[in-house]
């Protein structure tokens, strides 16, 4: 683990439109700093986040749809959420 994800939450909409599988897969990869399918901007800004202690974000996808973590700089709490919902 890179980084503590402290209390884990999801959006309502996320619980309902993604497999549990691909969630726990995905927050698995979140905290070894596998961030998913963003590009190497976003990519550098996290590697340099988990340096600062800034937000971190990751982007992944539950069959056809696309869903982010967001661990907040306080590593205190990480939100499973789908673009629509932030």
């Amino acid at each position: 683990m890179k980084f503590q994800l402290g209390q884990v939450v999801i959006t309502p909409t996320a619980l309902e439109k993604l497999k549990s599988d691909d969630i726990l897969n995905a927050l698995n990869r979140h905290v070894l700093g596998d961030w998913g399918e963003l590009d190497d901007e976003d990519r550098q800004t996290n590697d340099e986040a988990l340096q600062s202690g800034s937000r971190l974000l990751s982007a992944y996808r539950s069959g056809g749809t696309k869903f982010w973590i967001i661990t907040e700089a306080s590593r205190e709490a990480t939100t499973v959420l789908l673009p629509e919902d932030y």
